[in-house]
């Protein structure tokens, strides 16, 4: 099969002909149908994830079609379409037992624990715990797309922070799961303002309903999203995984709000000074999150082949297999709003 090997950080993909994966015991192998391109790869591509050892596959954010089942899957049969998330739980331990399988202790994660998606098939254990069927007609693409943002921000909105219709909901970040923040918690009732630095970012979250935007450039972000709220959110995603947005996150909050930490703190930032008095006086939650379990996949994936939520304006571009490194490349500046997702994998 063709994948997309990492031989160097930083270092362009090398297209290469490897073996197909077989499909372990209680696992599958899927034919991968598109994969999205994340910041997440990005910190793999850089040699940011300590995880990661070369050469490597990358991507995480994949859906496909079973082609091989393993010994002791019940569920799953070749010919399936499904999508997977990106932490994969045993299903046999006390946290997942609890419904927490984003914890569990002996999870695999493709794309960078063990070889992903960047390739025409990707192995997935663990498939009876795993795996979610996709909805009749659901594209690909839009699919894929779901795998981390997606799945990560209704995790974050609905799991942790318990976003209530009335609300406010401040997003910092305008990317892949700033852009889903939004289309889903205006979905639940939720009123929006989005936070970024990019003009064209923030012209894509008005388009898409945003009920008010900021330019952290050009305004102070926190005092701006006090203002526009009335007294500030209830609610605050911030979805880059820096400092100078954490801050102003928590810093936009009313008393009482909720702040999730959804970007992933690396390099510079795993360490950051927050403001704490902010969190004392307006006795303010902070929570992390990572991922989402696949037990949850299914309400999401029904509200969206329901008609109650369109996400396909998250999908920016459809790419091969060989511009995944210029994709990666891009997200070493602020980009254009929209995601991109390999669709083409044989060149």
């Amino acid at each position: 099969m063709i994948a997309a090997e990492l031989h160097g950080w930083r270092t362009p993909l090398a297209l290469v002909e490897r073996e197909a994966p077989v499909a372990p015991e209680g696992g599958v192998v899927l034919r991968v149908l598109a994969c999205g391109i994340c910041r997440s790869d990005w910190h793999v591509w850089v040699g940011a994830d300590p995880d990661v050892g070369l050469p490597h596959v990358p991507g995480h954010e994949y859906c496909g079609e079973i082609v091989a089942v393993g010994q002791g899957v019940r569920r799953w049969s070749v010919g399936d379409r499904v999508i997977a998330p990106f932490i994969l739980a045993c299903g046999q331990c006390s946290d997942c037992a609890a419904g927490n399988q984003t914890i569990c202790a002996d999870q695999v994660l493709p794309g960078f624990t063990c070889p992903g998606a960047f390739a025409e098939q990707v192995a997935v254990p663990f498939a009876d715990v795993n795996l979610a069927a996709l909805p009749v007609g659901m594209a690909p693409a839009l699919a894929a797309a779901l795998g981390c943002r997606t799945t990560t921000a209704w995790q974050a909105l609905t799991g942790r922070a318990a976003l209530q219709a009335g609300e406010w909901l401040a997003v910092f970040g305008g990317g892949g799961v700033g852009l889903s923040a939004l289309l889903l918690g205006r979905a639940l009732g939720a009123r929006v303002v989005v936070v970024d630095v990019v003009p064209e970012r923030l012209d894509y979250a008005a388009a898409l309903g945003a009920d008010a935007v900021v330019n952290a450039r050009k305004e102070n972000a926190a005092e701006a999203v006090r203002a526009a709220t009335g007294g500030g959110a209830h609610v605050a995603i911030e979805a880059l995984g820096i400092a100078e947005t954490t801050v102003n996150a928590l810093r936009c909050l009313r008393k009482l709000g909720r702040m999730v930490q959804v970007g992933m703190p690396a390099g510079e930032h795993v360490t950051m000074a927050l403001p704490m008095d902010a969190v004392y006086s307006g006795q303010l939650a902070v929570f992390g999150t990572r991922g989402m379990p696949a037990h949850r996949y299914p309400a999401l994936l029904n509200m969206i082949a329901g008609g109650h939520v369109d996400l396909s304006p998250i999908v920016a571009r459809k790419v091969r297999l060989s511009q995944a490194t210029e994709e990666l490349e891009a997200f070493d500046a602020p980009g254009a709003p929209g995601v991109a997702v390999i669709t083409d994998f044989t060149s």
